[in-house]
């Protein structure tokens, strides 16, 4: 895909949702942190129904340490991988307290050294929390960039990597939204809704969806 193609297509998504936010329900860096900890193969929906309770009874990192393993578990325990999510987390507490007074670093290297934080997770903080131009590859955003031939790669990290290089520069914050949306609500895994998608013409996935 051409750099003009490439601006138009941001420019369209852009359009239709000029400021484009996570679905994943938090009030500060540290709660969108364990949001994303916790996301790992599980739906934000279902993320989100556990953390409405926990963040209200546990909404920073010293009343989330002080709960422990278990009782941890007991919040999230309809999460897939609940009682290893519950690990980290805890111990990902302990760290930030120990090593950071609590708060949340703005390093990658810092935040890869968490536990259960690996390197789409890191990008995720980085971008939504503290405004860097990052983009976390997930499976919806690897497939938009693979189908579109936006950014082709063989592994998130190489999709990542064309994907830093292709976004034009306005579009860089707000890409890793963009791209994560349409994933989720139009170009969809199974049947994408090509019909009723603002970038199909853009698009090269050759076998176009016609409308139900």
């Amino acid at each position: 895909m051409n750099a003009a193609r490439r601006h138009e297509l941001f420019a369209r998504l852009r359009a239709a949702n000029p400021t484009p936010a996570t679905e994943l329900e938090y009030a500060s860096p540290f709660q969108l942190l364990i949001a994303v900890i916790l996301s790992a193969q599980a739906t934000d929906k279902s993320v989100n129904l556990a953390t409405r309770r926990l963040f209200a009874d546990a909404p920073d990192v010293h009343a989330m340490l002080a709960l422990g393993d278990e009782a941890l578990a007991g919040y999230i325990n309809r999460i897939g991988l609940y009682r290893g999510k519950a690990r980290n987390v805890i111990a990902t507490c302990r760290l930030l307290i120990e090593r950071y007074q609590g708060q949340i670093p703005a390093t990658r290297e810092a935040l890869e050294a968490l536990p259960g934080v690996g390197r789409k997770t890191a990008n995720v903080v980085l971008n939504t929390a503290f405004g860097e131009a990052t983009i976390a590859v997930d499976t919806h955003i690897f497939r938009v960039a693979n189908r579109t031939e936006l950014a082709p790669g063989k592994t998130p990290l190489a999709v990542e990597l064309k994907l830093l290089e292709a976004v034009p520069g306005e579009f860089m914050h707000g890409a890793h939204h963009w791209l994560i949306l349409h994933g989720r609500y139009v170009c969809k895994a199974r049947k994408p809704d090509c019909w009723r998608c603002p970038i199909a013409d853009l698009c090269e996935y050759k076998p176009k969806t016609p409308p139900p």
